[in-house]
């Protein structure tokens, strides 16, 4: 039997930015930022609003089609719940195609605010935070970005086959309660950059010795974002993608160089162009200023805990 929402009924969702990759943990290697979107969801007799503000707003469709409405009938679909209408609303600050996880996050900053709204028509249907998991990460095709929104912090995660290659596979994570004294620096460039486009420059096959090296530094990066940062510039080594997306993203490509170079734990962050830092200490101002000045916007973020979901009083 179906459940329905009751007309009024209204959520807010609050979900964080994410990285992914961390250097040598490909699809894996998962962290929560402190940049958040805003989505504000009501249950409405009929029909289907939307209203953007902020990042992307001209970019995105403003109806059925947009990730957060999709993501939001999943949610309902998967707990039983029918909407006669909704009213959406969201207050987007997370850039989009700027490798800091946007379209992961609106997929489940939908879900949650629809694991509200179930919730408020009978707790026993929630679901847990293993299915938010599993139905973003469908959206995304693989559970890196989607996991780090849904758990919080940093995130190891993973895939596998449950039929026939190329059919349906599950997603999981697991969280990792990172070191207390870390925090990231984040460097976004003006450009954008499509996850397709970058994806498709790395080869097919990798030499056996960049696969165990970058095997053991994501071994590694688990140690350092857990209990030992200082070990961070060696954690974050990689040489499985980013030398390969190097030449798309010449002026990220560059501020990796120098920031290593400067002893800095720098990675591009996701598919790019962005630049995360990850360490203790702040970044110095030389290097702020030389970013600012080179077009880039410098952000200091904390790593941020789960996507949060709750009604909306008054």
């Amino acid at each position: 039997m179906t459940a329905t929402l009751i007309e009024g009924t209204s959520v807010r969702a609050v979900v964080p930015a994410s990285s992914a990759n961390l250097g040598p943990g490909f699809d894996t290697l998962g962290l929560a930022l402190g940049l958040y979107d805003e989505i504000t969801v009501t249950a409405a007799a009929s029909g289907l609003s939307v209203r953007v503000d902020g990042e992307g707003a001209s970019e995105v469709p403003w109806g059925p089609s947009h990730l957060v409405v999709r993501a939001i009938e999943r949610g309902l679909e998967a707990a039983g719940v029918w909407a006669n209408g909704l009213e959406v609303v969201c207050h987007n600050r997370i850039p989009h195609s700027r490798g800091l996880g946007s379209s992961a996050s609106a997929a489940v900053g939908g879900l949650s605010a629809a694991n509200a709204l179930v919730t408020a028509v009978d707790p026993s249907l929630a679901l847990p935070p293993e299915t938010l998991v599993q139905l973003a990460s469908e959206f995304e095709g693989h559970p890196d970005n989607a996991s780090a929104s849904v758990l919080g912090g940093a995130v190891v995660s993973w895939s596998r086959e449950v039929g026939p290659p190329e059919g349906p596979r599950h997603f999981a994570a697991v969280r990792l309660d990172v070191h207390p004294d870390l925090g990231a620096t984040v460097l976004i460039p003006r450009e954008t950059s499509s996850t397709a486009h970058t994806r498709g420059l790395l080869p097919d096959l990798v030499p056996h010795r960049d696969a165990a090296f970058t095997a053991s530094r994501s071994a590694l990066a688990v140690v350092a974002l857990t209990s030992r940062p200082d070990l961070l510039p060696l954690a974050t080594e990689d040489r499985l993608h980013q030398p390969y997306r190097a030449e798309a993203l010449p002026t990220t490509a560059r501020w990796v160089r120098t920031l290593r170079d400067h002893g800095h734990a720098a990675t591009v962050s996701g598919a790019g162009p962005t630049v995360l830092i990850l360490g203790t200490e702040s970044l110095p101002a030389d290097l702020r200023t030389q970013a600012e000045d080179d077009g880039m916007t410098v952000l200091e973020l904390d790593i941020a805990g789960a996507v949060e979901s709750s009604p909306v009083v008054g």
